[in-house]
C-alpha cells in the first residue's frame, strides 16, 4: 500500500492485536506532484526486498499500540515519514 501510494497519506487505519485491520478500509489520499510523472514505485513489483528502517518502525508502533487506531500515516517516496496514533484505553 505504501509503495503503491508513493506520496500522500493513509487515514483511520485500525490496529488490532498489533496488526493492521483493513475492514473497514483506511482512507487513502494520494498527493500528485505536478513537476514529475506520478506512478507506482518500481519496488512495488518486487517479490522479495529488504524493509527500510521507517517501515520496521511502523510495524513496531503497531505492535506497541496493540488495539487502537493510526489516525494518519504520511507517506513520501513510498515510505512512512510521520504517524499520528490514537490509543484505545480500557476504563
Amino acid at each position: 500500500m505504501l509503495q503503491g501510494l508513493d506520496f500522500g497519506r493513509i487515514e483511520e487505519l485500525l490496529i488490532r492485536d498489533g496488526k493492521p485491520v483493513f475492514d473497514p478500509p483506511p482512507r487513502v489520499v494520494e498527493t500528485l506532484k505536478m513537476k514529475r510523472e506520478n506512478r507506482a514505485r518500481e519496488e512495488a513489483s518486487l517479490r522479495e526486498f529488504s524493509l527500510k528502517q521507517s517501515v520496521v518502525r511502523l510495524f513496531l508502533v503497531m505492535r506497541q499500540i496493540g488495539d487502537g487506531k493510526i489516525l494518519l500515516i504520511q507517506v513520501r517516496h513510498g515510505l512512512p515519514v510521520t504517524v499520528e496514533i490514537e490509543r484505545l484505553r480500557n476504563h
